[in-house]
């Protein structure tokens, strides 16, 4: 069975029988158009979406269990941060929460923002971040507490191009450095050539094509 395994999985507005073995680590690209079920995907993963079939993680059935203990890191297309915390604030939210000792928190958000070289940023609010910026403060609090899986919705759909190709490798290298188990979801296929390691396609809630990164992109 893989680290996260999709049996059956079926909604009653979008998605058809949905059958996805991923491996622990593994990168996976979800690559479809707008409307193909791809956010509802990552819904399910989240557990916010109701669905049929099963669900699990690392042999684990997960249906029932709560999105806060899925241990699960999820990004979504907004972002959404908190306008009136500081990038420090908004990173170390989560752990806060979970009362992790200030030096602690300190230490994570330190290394985390070190590696997505944003360190500089942690006095500024929200308001003054550009949108990469942003996007890896998002980054950030969505790995802060060391999520099983991160789920990323079209992390890059709104950025320019230089920015976007900065980010796709920051993102390659964290998950390889972290040893992430990630799904992208994404419509744009250069995404799936530069991060994925398997591409699901899928097209009006099925996925019609399961693909390694060496065979040829449609």
């Amino acid at each position: 069975m893989g680290y996260i395994k999709l049996e059956n999985i079926s909604t009653d507005f979008c998605l058809k029988d949905i059958k996805l073995s991923i491996s622990n680590g593994e990168f996976v690209v979800v690559l479809g158009h707008s409307g193909a079920g791809k956010s509802t995907l990552l819904n399910i993963l989240a557990g916010f979406t109701k669905h049929s079939g099963n669900l699990y993680l690392n042999g684990e059935l997960i249906n029932n269990v709560a999105t806060q203990k899925r241990g699960i890191g999820y990004l979504h297309q907004g972002i959404h941060l908190f306008p009136n915390l500081s990038v420090y604030e908004n990173i170390a939210f989560a752990l806060k929460a979970k009362k992790v000792d200030k030096h602690n928190v300190a230490k994570e958000v330190q290394k985390i923002t070190q590696m997505l070289q944003i360190s500089h940023l942690l006095g500024r609010y929200p308001k003054n971040l550009s949108g990469g910026e942003k996007q890896r403060v998002g980054i950030a609090r969505s790995i802060i507490t060391k999520p099983k899986v991160l789920l990323l919705d079209e992390p890059l759909s709104s950025l320019d191009e230089t920015t976007a190709n900065d980010i796709r490798k920051e993102l390659k290298a964290l998950s390889d450095t972290l040893k992430l188990t990630v799904i992208y979801v994404t419509h744009n296929k250069l995404d799936a050539k530069v991060l994925a390691d398997k591409i699901v396609y899928i097209n009006k809630g099925e996925i019609y094509k399961i693909a390694n990164k060496y065979e040829d992109y449609q």
